[in-house]
């Protein structure tokens, strides 16, 4: 895998977009590999797989095969890393399939609701944009625009190469000597500091006539480089993490309202959401927000039992492991990790923090981020008594 710090929320709002659909481009031929479908014959014949992804601070590209192809594989992906043509043609003809994936999480509400939530929490500065960016981006962008953009941020001080297998550190290293010895040295490019604005808690509602109304109920926290993060790890495992998680007993097994809840944090390099998200009848969303912010309300005031805490460590931990269990998680586990928190821990070490986590840290953080000037409500689905639910969304 190759990853470079680079994504949206290092575009201005004119190059919104140009992170991914670079991502693309580089796919459709190199100078050794001239045609779009060289590539992928080659690494098809290895039986490799192979993707790319784009995020909001990083983007990557990989390749994953039997062992005794490594050589091979390391070439190929460093090869449409560093030498990509760009060619305008092609360029023309991935701007169709760049516009049907926007059309495709359009019609996705459960992806579509985190966009709507980004806007509300962050407006229209590059940490509420989308990564796949606006039609009108894409269907502008020039071959010069990609060049630009990728000449000023794939350079060496922001590529990451990891690989992950029963391959030698030297072997690695001779690789990476041999393939990226002439990788640009130019400067590294920042991005903009998010800043976190809220005086009282938000709503904003997409409208869309949906079987349910998608939710995303979120609060402000912490970057991925806080001391906190293990005991808000936690409380995402208490609250929406397993089936036999607080939310999922009460609004699935109690109230029959939803199939499927979850709660989570998600830690960037300097800011952090916890979010909750559910899918629900339109009809019944009023009640199921004010039942999740009654279960938020009890962990800010009551220290959960030394069994549930016991319990959500055991789950966090097993899940973590079963998580590592093939080379490609292996590989983006590292990746991430030394991109949005900037120092290394290996699983031994996560699991050590999680075990010397106490209710009390869990409660101080539940203290911390359930409250009003961090609360935020996102829904897709069609709403028809939006101040009723704004009058319920509050921990007063």
């Amino acid at each position: 895998m190759v990853m470079v710090e680079t994504g949206s929320n290092y575009e201005t709002k004119t190059e919104n977009g140009l992170s991914h659909f670079l991502e693309h481009m580089c796919f459709k031929g190199t100078v050794k590999r001239p045609k779009v479908t060289d590539i992928a014959k080659e690494l098809d014949s290895l039986g490799a797989q192979n993707n790319a992804f784009t995020s909001n601070e990083f983007t990557g590209y990989y390749a994953k095969a039997a062992k005794k192809h490594f050589s091979k594989l390391f070439e190929i992906i460093s090869d449409l890393y560093l030498n990509p043509t760009l060619p305008a043609d092609d360029i023309e003809k991935e701007r169709g399939v760049i516009l049907e994936e926007i059309n495709m999480y359009e019609d996705l509400p459960q992806r579509k609701v985190g966009y709507v939530l980004s806007e509300l929490m962050y407006g229209d500065v590059p940490a509420g944009r989308s990564t796949l960016g606006p039609p009108a981006n894409i269907k502008r962008f020039t071959r010069s625009d990609f060049v630009n953009y990728r000449s000023r941020h794939y350079v060496a001080s922001k590529t990451i190469v990891i690989v992950a297998g029963d391959v030698s550190g030297k072997a690695v290293l001779n690789e990476v000597k041999k393939r990226f010895k002439d990788v640009s040295t130019d400067k590294t490019l920042s991005k903009p500091a998010v800043k976190e604005k809220q005086k009282s808690p938000g709503l904003l509602v997409h409208e869309k006539k949906t079987d349910q109304a998608h939710i995303i109920l979120a609060f402000r926290s912490y970057s991925a480089k806080d001391k906190r993060i293990p005991a808000l790890t936690l409380l995402a495992e208490i609250l929406g993490q397993g089936m036999s998680s607080r939310l999922f007993h009460k609004l699935r097994d109690e109230m029959g309202a939803c199939y499927y809840v979850r709660a989570e944090h998600d830690g960037g390099t300097d800011h952090g959401v916890f979010a909750i998200s559910v899918g629900v009848n339109t009809a019944r969303t009023k009640e199921v927000v004010e039942v999740i912010l009654e279960e938020c309300r009890k962990l800010s005031k009551t220290f959960v039992s030394n069994d549930e805490l016991q319990k959500a460590k055991e789950h966090y931990v097993g899940h973590l492991y079963l998580g590592l269990e093939t080379t490609d998680s292996v590989a983006e586990f590292y990746a991430v990790q030394e991109i949005i928190a900037g120092k290394l821990k290996n699983p031994q070490e996560l699991e050590k923090n999680i075990r010397k986590v106490t209710a009390k840290d869990v409660m101080r953080v539940a203290k911390d981020i359930f409250r009003d000037d961090k609360l935020n409500l996102a829904i897709v689905g069609s709403i028809m008594d939006k101040k009723a639910l704004k009058k319920v969304l509050s921990f007063k």
